[in-house]
């Protein structure tokens, strides 16, 4: 079939009804697609890396040693164990001091989060998430699920996070999922030990399923696990991406009880495993941790330093959260008048890259700049060099 579109004749194709929503991630001023955006991020090999949360402060050391060995070794040339090398399950276990747990290895902690949802949700049930937030995570349960509550927590009454006592605002009888994100990605708020066992006490009494997201773990101050307090409501989300500097290779894992597990490898796609390669970094990357843990979380802590005291010197604007339990957060922009997509733009121009609030906030994304700080601290003195002209500029604006 054809129709006329000015003046031309072009061949309809008949597309499928969307099956599943998905929010479209807008480009910058200047690109035509977000790929083509993303795609200019990566090749600019002058960009100051503030955008993705991601870890640029290892150097060579046995994580990409490995890597490079495995490729010496041709051993991309096979198949890996389509669950995950046992080493790499028992490393995990023994890094989350955790016992008597399955683990299903994944191609990052995103695939996790859509597997937890696939695996668990039934379409009348509903799931309670907050925002600002990783929005991907609502996008997932969406899916299957009846109904997603993002409970508002940009505000200090509630220390922006989400609270058990928002939770038991929140549940109702059809609450399947409760999401915590600790640390929580945009804002960098973790939690205590006693609102841990509090949040596990809400899942046992509902018979409900706590989804523990730790991806941004091992920057915390300190860190406490769900599973340690309700191991059969918990499926613990783990990635290599941060810490690790592994963002690129894709590789994460879901922890859980052994029933549990085993209804996640139902809804499994990638049923041929996960990168060899990346699986070997992430070996070499639990076994060498000691050797560079604290030299990264030292860095990142000093860098984010550095941050909040340009901020205090700077009008207008303020850190929600300092300091930050991940390696990231958020600067707003409110009381300048400025939207948080317009400084992003600025910065572009300026070779840094950050991200506006409307990446993790359908509430609250003109209010903040979310900038991370895992990066070379030369790299942060730039931007903080170039935040104070970029609000002069946009203010008189």
């Amino acid at each position: 079939m054809t129709v006329d579109k000015n003046n031309e004749t072009v061949e309809k194709i008949n597309v499928p009804e969307q099956k599943y929503k998905k929010s479209q991630k807008l480009p910058p001023e200047g690109f035509k697609t977000a790929n083509d955006f993303f795609n200019y991020t990566f090749e600019n090999k002058n960009l100051i890396w503030m955008g993705q949360n991601t870890n640029h402060l290892h150097h060579e050391d046995d994580i990409n040693n490995a890597m490079i060995e495995s490729i010496k070794n041709k051993e991309y040339c096979k198949y890996p164990a389509p669950e995950g090398f046992p080493e790499l399950h028992e490393l995990i276990l023994k890094d989350l001091d955790l016992e008597n747990m399955s683990v299903y290895i994944s191609a990052g902690a995103t695939e996790s989060l859509h597997l937890c949802m696939h695996s668990l949700l039934e379409p009348e049930d509903n799931v309670i998430t907050c925002d600002p937030g990783y929005l991907i995570i609502g996008a997932f349960a969406e899916r299957f699920a009846h109904e997603v509550k993002y409970v508002p927590i940009y505000n200090k009454e509630c220390n922006y996070k989400l609270t058990p006592k928002l939770v038991r605002e929140n549940i109702d009888e059809n609450t399947k999922i409760i999401v915590l994100i600790d640390p929580l990605n945009p804002l960098g708020t973790s939690y205590t030990e006693e609102e841990i066992k509090e949040f596990a006490e809400i899942a046992i009494e509902n018979d409900i399923y706590l989804i523990h997201d730790i991806t941004y773990r091992d920057f915390a101050r300190e860190h406490f696990l769900t599973a340690k307090y309700a191991p059969k409501h918990t499926l613990t989300i783990y990635s290599f991406s941060k810490i690790y500097g592994m963002a690129g290779v894709r590789i994460g894992a879901v922890i859980g009880v052994e029933p549990l597990i085993d209804n996640i490898k139902n809804v499994v796609v990638n049923d041929l495993g996960v990168n060899i390669i990346a699986q070997e970094g992430a070996i070499a990357g639990l076994k060498s941790k000691p050797e560079w843990i604290d030299y990264i979380k030292n860095t990142s802590f000093e860098n984010q330093k550095l941050i909040k005291e340009m901020i205090d010197k700077v009008d207008d604007v303020f850190l929600p959260v300092y300091p930050s339990d991940a390696n990231m957060m958020v600067i707003d922009l409110t009381g300048a008048g400025i939207k948080a997509k317009d400084m992003s733009n600025y910065l572009l121009k300026k070779d840094i890259f950050t991200r506006e609030g409307n990446y993790t906030s359908k509430l609250y994304g003109d209010n903040y700049l979310r900038v991370s700080f895992s990066i070379p601290t030369e790299e942060i003195k730039v931007f903080c060099e170039e935040f104070p002209k970029a609000v002069e500029t946009l203010r008189k604006k």
